[in-house]
């Protein structure tokens, strides 16, 4: 919500440093998003006319722009924007100006052509969002007026608040107002619109037949003469701008200003449109269509409301949008004004199900007021008079059901209790009557009215959380707990901690895909199956709860690889659900597992990843087994295992699983059950003497059958290299001409250092001779050279 501080003004006296009201504002809960200066850094910005317009020879986004600034000379500007048309009046920015953004104008040459100002949007203006374009100023202003004079601008602020959902009286400017005049105690008043009726009676003209009364609790409407659609007032364009609206005529523009100023959604009909001014106000039948005012067809369901015509037809979605049949045109003279009140549940549902959600429907959800419907007509008619429409008199005013407003027995004592306070009967009443709450003192309690703009509040707590904010957060109390438990990570929340920053280091990103799936999306990736089926799924095709992490990460690497991003590599940690075990009774185990997916990489890639947890976490005797696994690579994937027992799975993901989900490249894989791996021992590390002596590296490789582990040769290299051995690590992979078939080579890099000396050429050569022998007798392998 947006509010100008011109506008504030019109309801109270506020004065003092912007920043400061912005502060007391986010104070009172309308936390204040952003704060601009309005009006001001324009100087040396023009009215300019433009004469001609021609391409630019040298550039098709570019057009040459000859205005006349005031001085009946052709001035040249090159621009991006093509929305202006000759004769229309624009704002230039002279040369040495500059911008509110801080950009000064100079004379540039754009791809050839000279460039003597900038024509500006009124983004550039810092009068509303709009940057498509430039701004077009209003008919008859002359060249050479100051944009400020041509628009009527004044130095004016411009805040942004957040209001939250259970705030429907701060969504208009006149409560934001109410609310900030309380909090500042400065007086409040809705100034009376001053309005002559004159004509036929209203009730004469239109009837309105509430059919449904839970849906509408009121509804009122009033008739309009001598109306003239056309342009609505610079000053209220400008309003409507800087508020995020785009002006549209002066009728439409006329409703949102009283909307937002009043925050009362309001609609229009072009009463001639209307047969026999008849509208009848009832639940959608299963199957009725109508075209919206944004020229759409749209099927409506049994729990939408509509308006109907005298025929039964539907000629608007209540409180949501207006039907396309009676909209109002460049011919309609006479309007039908509709102020209603609708059920909020109902208007959040239909905005919700047809994808309308508008200014309006957000207002009716959160609960209007019923009681200013009359003043947000009467306010509708002056605006509207001063382009010499005149007000019908009377009005048609039904009433449905509306929400019960009995009073509300507020305890002092519970105040206190819940605020940590002090608070006496008359700090009660004094924190909350300024803002329109009644209070009827019951010895030293209130009986208190909420006000009708305040649907929100209901309870004794509703109006302790008001008392609360007028009195001030920051002057409530603040208490230290003091319960005897001090509050710390479990050992288990630490780990996951650490494993995700770690994962994170090596350049990985989390996913949290859905646990919920289709039972064919498990098979389709060769998870676990059967999986465990929900009873009661919120969506048919999400029935089965996931048996492993795979689905989820290879759908996220397949998204990305839909929008052509390649080599993503991301992880997870997540629980899976699996048939209950026996004897835990009927419900599923939940083991919770960690899996990594390194798209464009190998399982090399993988298991190096294992490497860096397996070293983190500290566990000892960590095998890698050959196995085949259903969804991975037949021959590029094995079985982790500790002290015996499977732990999880490293590899690559199955080429034809990959394909299967559009995936074009390669894609390791890593996942492990958490539970069990950190079942076995963990944590206690051995450490060893730095040795100060150099180094001796040796790169050995072997040539091996396929389903030679490359775990087990490195066990016998390390085995056979001694006490010298450093390190050993496995740096290539290679198949192809020179191994052959069903065979691979395997390079490894070993490290030897002595403790106390520089080892000599022939102690390396004794080790290495001993690694050869022991991996050529061991396994069915042979050195490469």
């Amino acid at each position: 919500m947006k509010v100008l501080l011109s506008w504030l003004r019109e309801f109270a006296p506020f004065e003092g440093d912007p920043a400061a009201l912005g502060d007391e504002m986010s104070d009172l809960g309308m936390a204040v998003e952003s704060m601009e200066r309005i009006g001001e850094g324009l100087d040396g910005i023009v009215a300019a006319r433009v004469l001609d317009l021609r391409s630019h020879p040298k550039a098709d986004r570019i057009q040459l722009v000859d205005v006349d600034a005031g001085d009946g000379e052709a001035l040249q500007i090159c621009c991006g924007a093509f929305n202006m048309a000759v004769g229309d009046v624009v704002p230039l920015a002279t040369l040495g100006t500059t911008m509110p953004d801080g950009l000064e104008i100079a004379r540039r040459k754009l791809r050839g052509e000279w460039s003597n100002g900038m024509l500006c949007s009124g983004r550039e203006l810092r009068l509303g969002d709009d940057h498509e374009g430039i701004l077009v100023l209003p008919e008859g202003t002359a060249p050479g007026t100051p944009v400020t004079d041509a628009l009527g601008l004044q130095a004016d602020v411009l805040w942004d608040l957040e209001i939250n959902p259970n705030r429907p009286d701060a969504m208009s400017v006149a409560g934001v107002a109410r609310d900030l005049a309380a909090r500042v105690g400065v007086p409040f008043a809705l100034p009376a619109p001053r309005v002559d009726e004159v004509g036929a009676d209203a009730a004469g003209r239109c009837s309105v037949e509430l059919v449904d009364p839970d849906l509408c609790g009121r509804f009122l409407a009033r008739v309009l003469d001598g109306v003239a659609v056309g342009s609505s007032p610079a000053w209220m364009q400008q309003r409507l701008t800087l508020l995020g609206m785009r002006p549209v005529n002066s009728v439409v523009d006329v409703s949102n200003y009283v909307m937002l100023e009043l925050g009362q959604p309001n609609h229009t009909y072009d009463l001639d449109r209307v047969p026999g001014g008849r509208l009848r106000v009832r639940w959608a039948r299963p199957g009725e269509r109508i075209t919206t005012l944004d020229d759409v067809e749209r099927e409506l369901a049994e729990g939408d409301g509509v308006i109907a015509d005298g025929e039964d037809r539907p000629i608007g979605i209540a409180g949501v949008m207006g039907g396309a049949s009676t909209e109002i045109g460049p011919d309609t003279t006479a309007v039908l004004l509709e102020m209603a009140w609708w059920d909020p549940m109902t208007i959040a549902r239909s905005s919700r199900r047809l994808g309308l959600r508008s200014e309006a429907s957000m207002r009716f959800e959160r609960g209007a007021d019923p009681e200013a419907v009359e003043r947000a007509a009467l306010r509708f008619a002056e605006l509207l008079g001063a382009d010499g429409a005149t007000l019908a008199p009377g009005s048609v005013d039904v009433r449905g059901a509306l929400p019960s407003r009995a009073p509300v027995r507020v305890r002092t004592s519970r105040v206190n209790l819940l605020l940590g306070t002090e608070l006496a009967v008359d700090d009660v009443r004094g924190a909350i009557e300024p803002i329109g709450f009644a209070c009827e003192p019951v010895a030293d309690d209130l009986d208190v009215v909420v006000p009708s703009w305040r649907y929100d509040t209901a309870t004794e707590t509703d109006v302790i959380e008001e008392v609360a904010r007028h009195v001030g957060y920051a002057a409530l109390p603040t208490r230290r707990p003091t319960s005897p438990v001090t509050g710390s990570l479990s050992e288990r929340q630490r780990l996951r901690r650490r494993l995700r920053s770690l994962l994170a280091g090596l350049g990985l990103s989390e996913a949290m895909p859905s646990p919920l799936l289709a039972p064919e999306d498990l098979a389709r990736v060769g998870a676990p199956t059967p999986p465990v089926l929900l009873t009661n799924p919120m969506a048919a095709e999400e029935s089965a709860l996931r048996t492993s992490l795979r689905p989820g990460l290879l759908g996220a690497l397949a998204h990305n690889a839909a929008h052509q991003i390649t080599g993503v590599r991301l992880f997870e940690l997540g629980t899976v659900f699996l048939p209950p075990l026996p004897g835990a009774g009927p419900l599923p185990a939940e083991p919770e597992h960690l899996a990594v997916v390194l798209g464009g990489e190998d399982a090399h890639a993988a298991a190096g990843v294992l490497d860096v947890l397996v070293e983190a976490l500290a566990v000892p005797g960590v095998d890698l087994v050959t196995d085949e696994v259903p969804g991975l690579h037949p021959t590029r994937c094995a079985r982790i295992e500790v002290a015996g027992q499977g732990v999880g799975w490293v590899g690559e993901l199955d080429p034809d699983v990959l394909a299967a989900a559009g995936v074009g490249e390669r894609a390791g894989w890593l996942e492990v059950d958490l539970d069990r791996l950190l079942a076995q021992p963990h944590g206690e590390r051995s450490y060893r003497r730095v040795s100060r002596f150099p180094a001796s590296d040796v790169d050995l490789a072997f040539a091996v059958d396929e389903g030679t582990s490359a775990v087990a040769v490195e066990r016998t290299v390390a085995t056979a290299a001694g006490d010298l051995l450093e390190s050993v690590a496995l740096f290539d992979v290679y198949r192809g001409a020179g191994v052959g078939d069903g065979r691979r080579s395997l390079a490894y890099r070993l490290r030897f250092r002595a403790d106390d000396r520089t080892l000599t050429d022939a102690e390396v050569a004794e080790a290495r001779a001993a690694v050869i022998d022991a991996v050529t007798s061991t396994h069915p392998a042979e050195l490469r050279g």
